[in-house]
């Protein structure tokens, strides 16, 4: 399977089962590893505007709008992240998120 073949099942997964936040996640991260980043960040943050809850699309939503040069934007995410994984007592989840803000502060953006 070529990757256009694969991100072509992944969206087909995507328009069947729209709010199956696994089928969306799946979909940012091949279009992700595709090099698309700017369309993987619009698809991480469908999936965090369908799927809050989805803890693991606020490292990965992150981490795309880092590669993409965007850190102050990822900072936010990593705050918003660390606040849902809070929620949801995601203790292990919470502290990733936890030091991937404290990276992206270290570096100047997103201080308070």
């Amino acid at each position: 399977m070529t990757p256009e073949q694969r991100l072509e099942a992944f969206r087909q997964f995507v328009q069947k089962s729209p709010d199956d936040p696994f089928a969306r996640y799946s979909l940012a991260m091949a279009l992700r590893g595709a090099g698309r980043g700017d369309e993987a960040v619009a698809e991480f943050r469908e999936l965090a505007r369908r799927a809050p809850e989805y803890v693991p699309t606020y490292l990965m939503l992150g981490q795309a709008l880092e590669a993409l040069g965007r850190d102050g934007e990822a900072a936010q995410v990593y705050e918003d992240g660390i606040a849902q994984a809070a929620r949801k007592h995601e203790g292990h989840a919470q502290g990733e998120l936890a030091s991937a803000l404290e990276a992206v502060r270290a570096r100047g953006a997103g201080s308070r």
